[in-house]
């Protein structure tokens, strides 16, 4: 009987992750493959929920709503900021990205959006927020 994945396992996984378009995102067949414990909390739960019971080889696709992904899309981690406010030394285009502090001082990455004359538009939410996510999975091994 071969062995199925377990809770603590670790194991490796080649995954091919893809938005609702079905425009691939991430994916890990043209590098070395994924590895984690399972249940340690580094991924998704979905993701680590989904590889429980899977034995060497099987493949499996799984849906993870956005809600239980990246989250939805929050407003509030959307600003409007005053382009005197940039480091001068950068001419900001969207899809950019700039280190930027929370309030209380931590560190956030965030996204140029919108670029006007003189304000850009960036947003603090994970570039994957308000998506559905489809991930193909193949396991590879366990134990190693």
């Amino acid at each position: 009987m071969s062995a199925t994945v377990k809770l603590s396992d670790q194991i490796q996984v080649h995954y091919t992750g893809k938005v609702e378009s079905g425009e691939i995102f991430d994916s890990s067949l043209e590098r070395d493959p994924l590895s984690f414990k399972v249940g340690e909390g580094k991924l998704l739960k979905g993701f680590e929920e989904a590889v429980v019971g899977m034995k060497v080889d099987d493949k499996k696709e799984i849906s993870i709503p956005s809600e239980e992904g990246y989250g939805i899309i929050r407003e509030d981690l959307i600003a409007t900021v005053d382009r005197k406010n940039l480091s001068q030394d950068i001419e900001p285009e969207v899809g950019m990205e700039l280190m930027s502090k929370y309030p209380d001082g931590t560190d956030v990455v965030v996204r140029i959006v919108k670029v006007a004359e003189n304000e850009v538009v960036v947003d603090a939410n994970h570039p994957l927020a308000g998506r559905d996510l489809t991930f193909e999975i193949t396991l590879v091994s366990i134990g190693q």
